[in-house]
């Protein structure tokens, strides 16, 4: 099938598509018993607190998950980093919500023109195990980025045990999100 040819004044077909951008995301947590035994904080995943013996030791409240869509919303822009954005060695971060991190987020891709269209995450832990709570953690992100629940999607995994993450001693999520050019953006 021949390409479309423009008639005179008409933009170029490829300038009416909309420009999607994809951004890939990863966190890595330790986890370590609750004080005075060890550093872990609460464990909360996607804004929801689970009930647990060990929590994430980290400088924020630990989030992994919304760690991970912060990276994943920075990186489909190419911006820096949550690292970069959010250092660890900055006191205002100091126990923050990873909600915060995820909003500033948010408005960065809000205010270059664009917005999410879907995400899909995967959260490793051995346990507690994720399954009898997704839905709760799916709506608590949708709400956040207000966008419909049925955009989002978390996926719990074991490591079969296998390194620290299958031994109960950390947290891994990975987390992929597309996001498009709003209506009038460029």
């Amino acid at each position: 099938m021949p390409a479309h040819t423009p008639r005179p004044g008409e933009p170029p077909a490829e300038a009416l598509a909309p420009i999607l951008r994809i951004g890939h995301g990863y966190d890595l947590h330790r986890l370590e018993p609750m004080p005075p035994v060890g550093q872990g904080r609460p464990l909360i995943i996607g804004g929801v607190c689970f009930e647990h013996d060990r929590g994430p030791v980290s400088h924020s409240d630990g989030d992994a998950l919304l760690h991970a869509l912060t990276d994943a919303l920075l990186g489909a822009m190419a911006l820096p980093d949550i690292g970069q954005v959010f250092p660890d060695d900055d006191p205002r971060c100091e126990s923050r919500d990873s909600a915060d991190f995820l909003r500033e987020a948010l408005r960065l891709v809000r205010e270059r023109g664009y917005a999410p269209v879907n995400l899909d995450a995967t959260v490793i832990l051995e346990r507690p195990k994720l399954s009898a709570r997704k839905d709760e953690v799916r709506a608590s992100i949708a709400r956040l980025l207000g966008m419909p629940l049925d955009r989002v999607n978390v996926k719990g995994k074991t490591h079969e045990r296998v390194d620290a993450v299958g031994e109960g001693r950390a947290i891994e999520v990975h987390c992929v999100v597309l996001v498009q050019e709003i209506h009038g953006g460029r």
